[in-house]
């Protein structure tokens, strides 16, 4: 059940950036990552150095991003853009690197999905600050080693666990998100409705920020959408009646969950008998990628305990049964599809 297009989603890009606080002190939930940060940006201001190479780890959308723009602006450094994917040879990582500037932020979203060789040039770079090149080939090869200046590399991936152990011992500085609180959301949400001027009253944004998997772009995208339906209404007023109207069209239920998780969680139990089974055969019979289930779908579910992970594949729990049967849900009629 692959999820249909968004037609809102090159506006929610550009408005996603306007919503991204641009300061530590404005930034809402993580407090203990950011009390840390604090620290080492001040240090490292203080002794006049770059910071140390940051890794950011977690789950999808929870402001890996945003707070790898932060920590450039807090140094007061110009910040190079790119992703694991996207630096395919060795030349495209060299000319990344030889382009920098001294203390420069170079940040590599997806860093779990850099190929081999493109990583063991990493090595020297993070460490040593040098990229060892070798030139020619055969007999006539020899390797030069050109200095770097002193740059942060800050890394983000929603896989640790897929980074070898010689490019994480290179981070200094490894901090994972965490999913946020209910009240968190609901005070990011308040600064977000101010930004795009809706008049949202308290129990609404609650009522949406409970509803957000404690992701915060999930949140800001509710809210947009929410904001949509009170728009059309012709009362651009967000009360706590229009916010559950509008959630419950999107096809978002008490609990947060969406149309995929509900099929997920149907297939799990009724297909496979609540399991075990495979990610694999769950993935064909969704007609999804394993991946989107893994890092999308999967991580809430495991949060709020309606499935196991075990040796021999995939497990419901008790409390998705109880989920799947709940009133509260079988009121749950979604118009339309709604997309993360």
């Amino acid at each position: 059940m692959n999820r249909a297009p968004n037609p809102h989603a090159a506006k929610d890009e550009v408005l996603e950036e306007g919503l991204r606080p641009s300061r530590l002190t404005d930034y809402i939930g993580q407090d203990e990552v950011t009390g840390r940060l604090q620290v080492y940006l001040e240090a490292a201001r203080r002794r006049h150095q770059a910071l140390d190479h940051v890794l950011l780890y977690g789950p999808p959308g929870l402001g890996k991003t945003t707070l790898s723009q932060i920590i450039a602006r807090e140094l007061g450094a110009e910040i190079r853009v790119t992703s694991g994917p996207a630096i395919e040879r060795q030349g495209d990582l060299a000319g990344l690197l030889t382009n920098l500037v001294a203390g420069q932020v170079l940040f590599i979203d997806e860093i779990h999905r850099l190929n081999r060789s493109v990583e063991e040039l990493l090595y020297a770079a993070m460490e040593d600050f040098a990229l060892d090149l070798v030139i020619d080939r055969g007999p006539a090869a020899r390797s030069i080693r050109m200095p770097l200046p002193n740059f942060t590399l800050v890394g983000a991936t929603t896989r640790a666990g897929l980074l070898t152990a010689p490019l994480l011992t290179r981070f200094g500085i490894q901090e994972r998100l965490e999913f946020y609180k209910a009240a968190d959301l609901a005070r990011i949400l308040e600064r977000s409705a101010r930004i795009l001027g809706l008049r949202a009253d308290g129990e609404a944004l609650i009522e949406i920020a409970r509803r957000s998997r404690g992701n915060p772009r999930i949140a800001n995208r509710l809210l947009r959408r929410v904001g949509d339906y009170a728009v059309v209404s012709g009362d651009e007023s967000l009360g706590l009646a229009r916010a559950r109207t509008a959630l419950a069209s999107l096809g978002v239920d008490d609990l947060g969950l969406d149309s995929l998780d509900r099929a997920y969680l149907t297939s799990l139990v009724e297909k496979f008998g609540g399991g075990p089974v495979g990610v694999e055969t769950l993935a064909a019979a969704l007609s999804e990628e394993r991946d989107t289930l893994e890092e999308i779908v999967e991580p809430f579910l495991l949060q709020q305990g309606f499935i196991e992970r075990t040796p021999r594949g995939r497990v419901a729990t008790a409390s998705s049964r109880a989920h799947l049967d709940s009133p509260s849900l079988r009121r749950t009629e979604p118009r339309t599809l709604f997309s993360r």
